[in-house]
């Protein structure tokens, strides 16, 4: 079932030009240097401490350490951080 979601998706973004993080429900990760990280389409936190940040995606999870961490936004599919950022990793299932 999962491979033929991704196959109309991918074919959706081809065809139709719509961007492939809303039609697969991917994250969109931006990134200013090291110091933020703007993370929209996650399905709800895991895991915040001064050092790791841990959100549930679609499939997996996403994992960004360092240090300082804080969040300066907070909404229900979108979150700001603040800190120093030294690793983002995507953990699947």
């Amino acid at each position: 079932m999962k491979k033929w979601q991704q196959r109309i998706g991918n074919w959706l973004t081809e065809h139709l030009e719509l961007p492939s993080d809303v039609v697969l429900e991917l994250p969109r990760i931006t990134t200013i240097g090291q110091i933020h990280a703007y993370i929209e389409n996650h399905q709800g936190l895991i895991l915040f401490s001064d050092n790791e940040l841990r959100l549930k995606m679609k499939q997996g999870y996403l994992k960004i350490t360092g240090n300082k961490f804080v969040l300066r936004m907070m909404l229900p599919e979108e979150i700001l951080l603040e800190g120093t950022i030294k690793e983002i990793v995507f953990i699947e299932d």
